[in-house]
């Protein structure tokens, strides 16, 4: 057999956990070396929130779907039950919750093995992962800029190809960011799809979901199959879905609709994201699919607006469970300067205005959705800009307003957001990448509950130009 880290480079999950099954490849051994690989890169990136390589080791592996495969968990709302949470907040300390998170459960019983967390902003509510409490995480194909955020770190890794796929979570663009950013896959699947308990019922009034970023279409499917449905309790369920995501986006795919949204208002695409998304839109006619110049129906301040008056109160009522729960009230200088915005324009509205607010995602949920009656799938650009170098993105002075934040998070990535407020499955597919060497994915959004027809079209595309072919500079590979 060949070496073994040769074949990791070659391999996705799929592939590796099918080798484990047929015991040409030991589970351990396949544990030793990812953490080999991590080793190697982590130095540059600093992707990881905290190793667990002892218990790891320890871990036996279930007769799951993934048994044996290596990875981590974003560090982000997602209690694991062998690690510490901090949420990427000095504000938690050392806190270790000691249970599983629903999904991590799930990812626990397919057979994955834990090797660590990554690294995310805090409280996720940032589109780079930089942080007081880790500091920034790099970008494996140019160290001076941002992974993305916030899924960054679990980005970085499968880019570098230390792991084949990582969890993440996604409430403004989370995990399409970082895999746009990254060059890698990163699917958001629809409102209601995924679990969220056993701590919350829903994240962000329905605007978060979890699932993971990977290397392969056909590895994202397989983790639905394994992790999909509503958990126990749970307030509402996703669509129906497919009896197994592999088998029906390996179905023959009709010639789809396809709108093309350049910009949206009032933050203009750059060069470089316009020559990305023309890029995929020529791809897609080359597979036989109608792309058609679109406008979307959409006030995006006012949805950002909106987003905010969700997020503010979200995050004041976990501040205070916070303090409950360690018997001190979180302080303002625990907490960085991002959150204080928040906090200080939003965390206190009144019940009215938050009630307005769920009422006005819900109702762009409606009005995309008669959109979509017209097309299949919308396609944008995955951000307005090239990846930023680090500290772009970082709200440095507590002064600011939410204003100025929103300009300077949302014309860097103008599309995402958008999509987790309707609640629609959307995806980033690395498809260009610019001439200084900085990838920029296509990001494509579905009609609800239409998870399918996102993974069969990213899986014609990875065919026609197989994105796992390029590998960063800063990488584990073996040569």
């Amino acid at each position: 057999m060949q070496d073994i880290h040769t074949l990791i480079d070659q391999s996705d999950a799929t592939t590796l956990a099918e080798l484990v099954k047929g015991g040409d490849l030991q589970a351990s051994e396949l544990l030793e070396a990812t953490i080999q690989r991590l080793e190697r890169v982590e130095p540059q990136l600093n992707a990881v929130a905290e190793k667990l390589y002892d218990q790891a080791r320890q871990q036996q592996p279930a007769a799951g779907p993934f048994s044996g495969i290596p990875t981590l968990v974003k560090d982000l709302f997602a209690p694991l039950a062998e690690a510490r949470m901090t949420n990427g907040s000095l504000a938690l300390g050392e806190a270790r919750p000691g249970m599983d998170d629903e999904l991590v459960s799930r990812l626990r019983r397919a057979g994955c093995v834990f090797v660590g967390t990554s690294t995310s902003p805090e409280f996720g509510t940032s589109y780079s992962t930089e942080s007081t409490r880790f500091g920034a995480t790099h970008n494996p194909w140019n160290l001076e800029h941002s992974a993305g955020g916030s899924s960054g770190g679990a980005a970085a890794l499968v880019a570098a190809r230390v792991v084949p796929f990582a969890h993440g979570n996604d409430g403004g663009g989370s995990l399409r960011v970082p895999a746009s950013c990254c060059g890698v896959f990163g699917l958001k699947p629809s409102r209601g799809l995924m679990p969220c308990g056993p701590l919350a019922g829903e994240g962000w009034g329905g605007m978060g979901v979890a699932h993971a970023i990977t290397l392969s279409v056909r590895d994202s499917a397989a983790l639905l199959d394994a992790t999909a449905g509503a958990d126990l309790g749970a307030p509402y369920a996703g669509p129906a879905r497919p009896s197994s995501y592999v088998e029906a986006m390996q179905r023959p795919l009709r010639p789809l609709k396809i709108a093309l949204i350049e910009h949206l208002e009032p933050w203009p695409s750059s060069a470089e994201a316009l020559a990305a998304v023309r890029h995929s839109a020529t791809l897609c006619e080359q597979l036989g699919h109608q792309v058609t110049p679109a406008t979307l129906p959409v006030d995006l301040p006012r949805c950002l607006d909106q987003a905010f008056d969700i997020i503010g109160p979200n995050t004041r009522n976990y501040l205070d469970l916070l303090g409950q729960m360690r018997g001190a009230p979180v302080s303002e200088a625990e907490l960085e300067p991002r959150t204080r915005i928040y906090l200080r324009e939003k965390g206190d509205i009144s019940a009215v205005q938050y009630v307005q607010a769920i009422e006005g995602i819900h109702a762009l949920g409606r009005t995309l959705a008669r959109f979509m009656c017209d097309y299949d799938l919308i396609l944008t650009p995955a951000l307005a800009h090239e990846p930023p170098r680090i500290g772009t993105l970082d709200i440095t002075d507590d002064r600011a307003d939410l204003a100025t934040l929103i300009e300077c998070f949302h014309s860097y990535s103008p599309f995402t957001a958008l999509f987790n407020a309707t609640g629609q499955p959307a995806m980033s597919v690395p498809l260009y990448w610019t001439n200084a060497g900085l990838p920029i994915g296509a990001h494509f959004a579905g009609r609800f509950g239409d998870e399918t027809t996102l993974l069969a079209l990213a899986l014609q595309l990875e065919m026609l130009q197989p994105w796992a072919l390029r590998r960063p500079p800063v990488n584990a590979c073996s040569a």
